[in-house]
């Protein structure tokens, strides 16, 4: 039985300076040689203040789950999609929260699954929206 009270549940609001070597440690991660992620100079002749973040980046950034009370070991990663404003650059501080914004279920083999939706929302230090992403949580 699912509680769809929790949804609306939010986040304290947690702050990240987003760092030179993170975002090149990330787009080592996931085999990105793009240069505007690695050379501050070519990210800078393209017209951007520093390193520029690869488009999952926002992944690294770990948020609690608000609304999700269940065993997380039980839990799975189902889908994450990312919407942006702008590029995020080192040297970004992002404030970001999180929000239960969904709660449904779907039939599985053995039992119902759980699906809970939660949107992260990073602003920056002007209250700008920088981006939005929405996180599928399974629980089985």
């Amino acid at each position: 039985m699912i509680d769809r009270n929790a949804i609306g549940v939010k986040s304290e609001k947690r702050v990240f300076e987003v760092e030179k070597g993170a975002i090149r440690a990330f787009a080592q991660a996931i085999g990105d040689d793009n240069p505007i992620h690695w050379d501050e100079a070519y990210a800078k002749e393209q017209g951007y203040a520093s390193l520029v973040a690869p488009p999952t980046f926002p992944a690294t950034l770990r948020m609690p789950k608000p609304g999700i009370n269940v065993e997380l070991s039980r839990t799975l990663h189902g889908e994450q999609e990312f919407a942006y404003e702008r590029p995020i650059v080192a040297g970004d501080v992002l404030h970001c929260v999180s929000e239960l914004v969904d709660i449904y279920e779907r039939p599985g083999k053995a039992a119902p699954m759980t699906f809970f939706i939660l949107e992260t929302r990073g602003e920056d230090s002007n209250g700008n929206l920088v981006f939005t992403s929405k996180t599928t949580v399974i629980y089985r």
